[in-house]
C-alpha cells in the first residue's frame, strides 16, 4: 500500500458506509506525465477546483446515472449495457493503477476484500440493470435514495456503530412508507412495475451488504485497489453470464447505447467519485449528505423531461415520505440535542 496516490473510482450510490474514507497520499513525491485519465485524477491535486462546481458535479453525475442505465440497454439488451461498463470500468481502474506504477494488493485481506466487492459489484448492478426495464429511470434513484439508511442500519448490527435512536426508527419507518408508497403508486403501470421496485430495492440491500462487508474486513486498502480488485472478480461473472443469457453480439450498437456505456464506465464512476471524495476533503459530511436528498428529485425530473417518464402523484408523495426519512435519519438526533440544550 506504501506510495498510493490513493485516488477513488468507484461506489456506487449513497454509500455512507464508506463516506469518512479519504484517500491517501504519495509519499515518495513521484510524478508521472499527466495524460488521460491520470491527468484529470491530478487534477484535484494540482489544480484549486471549485468546491461548490465540484459539488453541483456529483449532484448532476449521480442524478443523470439511473437514466444514462437504461439508455444503455436500449436495442442491446441490459446484459450488454451492464457488461460493456464493467469491462470498461475495469480497463479504466488497471490503466490508472499502471500509470501510477503500482500493484494490486494479493495478501490474504486483500483477497477477501475483493471478493466482497465483486460480488456487490456483481449482484446489486446486475440486478438494478435488469430492473431498469419495467420501472422509470427517476424511480432507481428515488429506492436508492434509502441506502444510507438501510447501510446505517447493518453498521449498527454488524459493525457496532451508533445505535437506533428514536431519530433513527423514525426515520427508517418512513423510508418503508415511502417505498411501499411507491409500490403501490407502481401497480397503475402494469405488474412488471413491481418485479423494477423489488428488484432496485433488493440491490439497495446487496451493495449495503457488500459495503459493510469489506469495511468489516478492515484491510486498509487504496479505494481504487478495492474497486479493480472487484471488477476483476465481477468482470468475469459477468462476461459469462452475458454469453449463457444474452443476445448475439449487437452488429451496430445504437448511439445513445454505446455513449451511455461510456459515461457510466468513465464519468459515472472515475469522474463522479474523484469529485465526491473531493468534496469530502472539503465539506463537512453532513452537508455532503445532502446530496442524497438532492439526487432523487433531479432524477425524477430528468426522466421526465428526456425520456418522457410519467410522473405519478404516488411517486412524489413516495419520493417527499423517503426524503423525509433520510433528513430525520441524517439530522434528527443533532436537532433533538439543540433544542434540549437551547
Amino acid at each position: 500500500m506504501h506510495g498510493w496516490q490513493g485516488y477513488v473510482c468507484a461506489a456506487p450510490l449513497g454509500d455512507s458506509a464508506f463516506r469518512r474514507q479519504i484517500i491517501t497520499r504519495n509519499p515518495e513525491g513521484r510524478t508521472v506525465p499527466p495524460c488521460g485519465l491520470f491527468y484529470f485524477l491530478r487534477l484535484f491535486r494540482e489544480v484549486k477546483v471549485s468546491i461548490p462546481a465540484a459539488y453541483i458535479g456529483v449532484i448532476i453525475i449521480w442524478s443523470t446515472t439511473p437514466l444514462a442505465i437504461q439508455w444503455s440497454g436500449e436495442e442491446v439488451g441490459f446484459l450488454f449495457g451492464v457488461t460493456g461498463r464493467m469491462v470498461l470500468g475495469l480497463l479504466a481502474s488497471l490503466l490508472v493503477i499502471a500509470m501510477l506504477r503500482k500493484e494490486i494488493p494479493r495478501h490474504r485481506q486483500a483477497l477477501h476484500t475483493y471478493l466482497a466487492a465483486g460480488a456487490g459489484i456483481f449482484l446489486a448492478m446486475l440486478s438494478v440493470y435488469w430492473s431498469s426495464r419495467f420501472i422509470p429511470s427517476g424511480w432507481i434513484a428515488v429506492i436508492f435514495g434509502t441506502a444510507p439508511i438501510i447501510t446505517g442500519a447493518m453498521a449498527m448490527l454488524w459493525l457496532g456503530e451508533q445505535g437506533l435512536t428514536p431519530s433513527r426508527l423514525a426515520g427508517i419507518g418512513l423510508g418503508l412508507a415511502g417505498l411501499v408508497f411507491i409500490f403501490s403508486g407502481g401497480q397503475s403501470l402494469g405488474p412488471d412495475a413491481g418485479y423494477g421496485v423489488a428488484g432496485v430495492l433488493a440491490s439497495v440491500i446487496i451493495h449495503s451488504a457488500s459495503a459493510i462487508a469489506v469495511k468489516r474486513i478492515g484491510a486498509g486498502l487504496p479505494s481504487l485497489a478495492v474497486t479493480a480488485g472487484g471488477l476483476l472478480v465481477a468482470v468475469p461473472l459477468y462476461l459469462l453470464v452475458y454469453l449463457l443469457f444474452g443476445e448475439p453480439f449487437p452488429v451496430q450498437i445504437p448511439q445513445r447505447a454505446i455513449l451511455s456505456i461510456i459515461y457510466l464506465g468513465l464519468v459515472g464512476s472515475v469522474v463522479g467519485f474523484a469529485l465526491y471524495f473531493y468534496v469530502l476533503r472539503h465539506v463537512e459530511a453532513t452537508r455532503v449528505a445532502l446530496i442524497t436528498l438532492a439526487t432523487p428529485v433531479l432524477a425524477l425530473i430528468l426522466g421526465n423531461r428526456l425520456n418522457d417518464e410519467t410522473l405519478l402523484p404516488q411517486i412524489w408523495g413516495g419520493t417527499a415520505i423517503i426524503l423525509a426519512g433520510l433528513l430525520v435519519y441524517e439530522f434528527g438526533d443533532r436537532l433533538m440535542r439543540k433544542l434540549v440544550s437551547g
